[in-house]
């Protein structure tokens, strides 16, 4: 029993101890009798929604068949022997002491761990993105650190096979990533998602990591656009152009002109080469 709830994952994995909880199950660490190691044990109890299943086995299947230092793996997969009798699934992954939503809220981080930590984030997103898979969720409480500083991307709940052919109608409807790391060409409907909406949120997470405050903390979604243009400037006409919700178009030629605001102003306290790295990493659009 963890915290009055049972976890039904012995023999093998003994001395739980309570982590955290999240949108579909409670996550606890564990001794791994076999492996002679503690791990961390996610319970998850999606039978009674269908999207709660469907998030669950895209993740299971996605993380199954990826290998990577920078992406959390499975080391098992818990279940009871028989479709009726299944009400949770138990999967155990490598124990993540933290993330980086909890780091930046504890300390100002060096820029040596903005680097590292930057550089562990695009290298596993490259592997990612190799795959042809987007994540769509990347967001500082979904990239786990232990005490050595190796981070691992996790969550793997919304990612989609990238397809920028692909009709994208009711893309959004399954589409409840936290609004401040979400690309701008996803609010305003552009035509085709690439996997550019990945480094946009790369590009929010390096900036909330230079400045321990998130860059585009939009309280609704006009908010959360007025934000962006307040920094990014006007969208050029080319930017417009992959915008195929006329409304949104409209109402972004119908705002006063803005100036792009240098990041050496919007980060004074960086070195220049943090500033150089945020350009290519926030744009307008990725079409």
């Amino acid at each position: 029993m963890v915290k009055g709830q049972p976890f039904d994952v012995g023999p093998r994995y003994t001395q739980l101890q309570y982590i955290g909880e999240g949108a579909y199950g409670m996550v606890s660490s564990a001794y791994d009798h076999v492996r002679k190691t503690r791990v961390a044990i996610k319970k998850i109890s999606p039978f009674e929604h269908q999207t709660y299943c469907q998030r669950t086995l895209r993740e299971i299947q996605i993380l199954l068949r990826f290998r990577h230092e920078n992406v959390i793996g499975i080391r098992d997969i818990l279940r009871a022997s028989t479709l009726e009798a299944m009400r949770d699934v138990y999967i155990v992954q490598d124990l993540m002491e933290t993330d980086l939503y909890k780091l930046l809220k504890s300390q100002q981080l060096s820029n040596d761990h903005i680097c590292y930590f930057l550089y562990q984030i695009l290298r596993g997103l490259k592997y990612i993105h190799s795959a042809n898979v987007l994540h769509r969720d990347l967001k500082p409480s979904n990239l786990l650190i232990n005490t050595t500083c190796d981070l691992k991307i996790c969550d793997f709940g919304l990612a989609r096979i990238a397809d920028p052919e692909h009709d994208h109608t009711g893309f959004l409807t399954e589409y409840v990533a936290t609004r401040w790391y979400r690309a701008p060409e996803i609010m305003l409907n552009s035509k085709g998602y690439t996997k550019s909406i990945d480094i946009w949120s790369v590009g929010c997470i390096l900036a909330e990591m230079l400045s321990n405050r998130p860059i585009f903390p939009g309280k609704h979604y006009l908010d959360q656009l007025n934000h962006i243009l307040g920094i990014l400037g006007s969208p050029s006409q080319e930017d417009l152009n992959c915008i195929i919700n006329m409304k949104a178009r409209n109402y972004l030629q119908s705002l006063p002109s803005k100036t792009k605001v240098a990041w050496a102003k919007l980060f004074p306290k960086s070195d220049s080469k943090g500033s150089r790295d945020m350009r290519p990493l926030t744009c307008w659009t990725g079409c």
